[in-house]
């Protein structure tokens, strides 16, 4: 499902989307939210206005290019008819397509990348040792920087009891577990021997292996089988994406006030956003986002960190 935008430079994009929204509520379906955001659904797809400091950003996106440009003409059209007071001057880019969308422009994710707490010689050796011996599958670790993401949580909240589904060769559980005190314990789930086998030698280095308790098994089961009380302080999700609804929900009903989820791959490439892709994880993940979005026994901010980051707080 291919997107296009258009940056507006104008003083008044509340009135102009308020003017659009109205309008154009006649004869198709129209929403606007309490700050200002406005959606126009059209036969051939839709239109995100969103009013900016400087202007009106116009999103289009529609089932193919043609779609896309008639979505552009209609909504372009309404706006300059709106615009009696000024010169308004639209220009959208070229559609593109959800596996061609940069969640961070890769400029601004390197000098991101690059601007953190550097990974210590542990976690560097982890990496490389990852991709040595997992080939394309190492794409699964998490970066230097998301790792140390993890790490600050853990210590802001004062975790103590921590939950990891999905463990590949050890990064993240080394992260998590150095945010935690002495006597923390991570409970590190995943189903690979091969891969955690890596992982422990670098636990162990890392000082955290007596805070580690890895078990080998499908983690649903792992999940169901802890106690059925609010005592966990902190959880992190990174593993297959079909599970994550049961996953979220074995959590979050386990989670103490205050206490965080912190949930992985959230965009899955930009794919969640285009209607279009539509594979079982696909669908899984974007139900899953909007059920968080909604659940009133949290409070949850999805963040464009790496692959999309979810962290839901219990209330």
């Amino acid at each position: 499902m291919p997107t296009s935008t258009a940056h507006v430079l104008t003083a008044r994009p509340d009135r102009y989307i308020k003017q659009l929204v109205a309008h154009m509520g006649h004869r198709t379906s129209t929403e606007i939210s309490g700050d200002g955001r406005g959606v126009i659904t059209l036969s051939r797809g839709r239109c995100v206005l969103v009013p900016l400091r400087d202007g009106l950003r116009m999103i289009a996106s529609a089932a193919d290019a043609e779609g896309v440009a008639a979505v552009q003409d209609v909504v372009a059209r309404h706006l300059l008819r709106f615009a009696t007071q000024e010169e308004l001057k639209v220009e959208w880019t070229e559609p593109v397509a959800a596996d061609a969308v940069h969640i961070v422009d890769p400029v601004v994710d390197d000098y991101v990348s690059t601007h953190c707490t550097p990974a210590d010689e542990v976690l560097q050796e982890l990496a490389v040792r990852t991709r040595e011996a997992t080939g394309d599958a190492s794409g699964m670790q998490v970066s230097h920087d998301e790792g140390a993401f993890l790490t600050m949580l853990v210590r802001m909240i004062g975790a103590r009891r921590a939950v990891e589904v999905g463990v590949f060769t050890g990064y993240s559980s080394i992260c998590i577990a150095r945010g935690l005190p002495e006597d923390g314990r991570l409970l590190a789930c995943d189903v690979s021997e091969e891969w955690t086998s890596i992982a422990r030698p670098y636990w162990e280095r890392a000082g955290v292996a007596d805070r580690i308790d890895l078990r080998i098994g499908p983690a649903v089961e792992t999940l169901r089988a802890l106690p059925d009380e609010r005592d966990l302080d902190f959880a992190f999700v990174d593993a297959d994406k079909i599970g994550y609804p049961v996953y979220y929900e074995e959590i979050v009903r386990r989670l103490r006030p205050g206490g965080l989820v912190v949930l992985d791959n959230v965009l899955l490439g930009a794919r969640v956003v285009d209607p279009a892709c539509q594979e079982e994880h696909h669908v899984a993940m974007r139900a899953l986002n909007d059920m968080i979005a909604a659940d009133p026994r949290v409070e949850s901010v999805m963040l464009p960190l790496r692959d999309g980051v979810t962290i839901a707080r219990r209330l």
